[in-house]
């Protein structure tokens, strides 16, 4: 896709937008045209702001429930905290409690921690973030909003690092918490279940994130590095 065809393209949906208050992004032509912008600088400096508005549009019309960044973060900030404290309860809980807490504060870890890695990971790159959001009622996962200008200015190799994090993050916890399992002296079914969680998540991610998550997201950037 070329200059011309991407400026028609985005002009086309930005007429679409405001002449139409239930149009979306979805069955046009936006993430072709915002992947042939990835792949010049030039373009990116041309298209990186038309194309952030409409994506930020097209998010506003789609996510199911949109906080603000700082409310949302404060959240799971709030979040962690939470699983960290169950976390800690296993080590003076009875049996099975410390157990049944040990698990429910690794929940809790994983739900949080994995947007606050990109988010961090993100910041630390230079891409800005927008809004916490559950995009539907049956994807109830929370994650956090790009701003897609500072992600386009964003290298290639850094924004599949941005990816990976939340990934890496997910697979880790239950790996991590092994050792407090361990001084808590939970049930084996506790520790064996960390371990079965962490085996599960490595494998789905294996099988099903390479084609739609993170991992599908961090190797379309590595290769827009690699190509370019």
């Amino acid at each position: 896709m070329d200059r011309s065809l991407i400026d028609t393209t985005l002009t086309e949906i930005e007429d679409a937008f405001a002449s139409d208050p239930d149009a979306s992004l979805s069955g046009r032509q936006f993430w072709k045209a915002a992947g042939a912008t990835k792949r010049d600088p030039e373009l990116v400096k041309s298209f990186a702001d038309r194309i952030a508005a409409l994506d930020h549009e097209g998010f506003s019309r789609w996510a199911f429930l949109k906080i603000p960044l700082g409310i949302g973060t404060a959240l799971a900030l709030a979040g962690t905290a939470v699983g960290v404290a169950l976390v800690g309860l296993a080590y003076s809980a009875a049996e099975p409690w410390n157990g049944i807490s040990l698990l429910v504060g690794m929940f809790v870890l994983f739900t949080t921690l994995h947007s606050l890695a990109h988010l961090v990971i993100g910041r630390m790159f230079g891409i800005r973030f927008t809004h916490w959001f559950v995009g539907t009622i049956g994807r109830p996962q929370p994650g956090v909003k790009i701003d897609y200008a500072t992600y386009l200015r964003t290298p290639a190799a850094q924004r599949a690092w941005m990816h990976a994090a939340g990934a890496m993050m997910s697979k880790a916890v239950p790996f991590l918490l092994i050792p407090a399992a361990l001084a808590a002296d939970v049930p084996a079914w506790a520790l064996w279940a960390l371990v079965g969680i962490g085996g599960v998540t490595i494998t789905t991610d294996s099988l099903l994130s390479v084609k739609t998550g993170d991992w599908k997201k961090f190797k379309r950037e590595m290769a827009l590095r690699d190509n370019r």
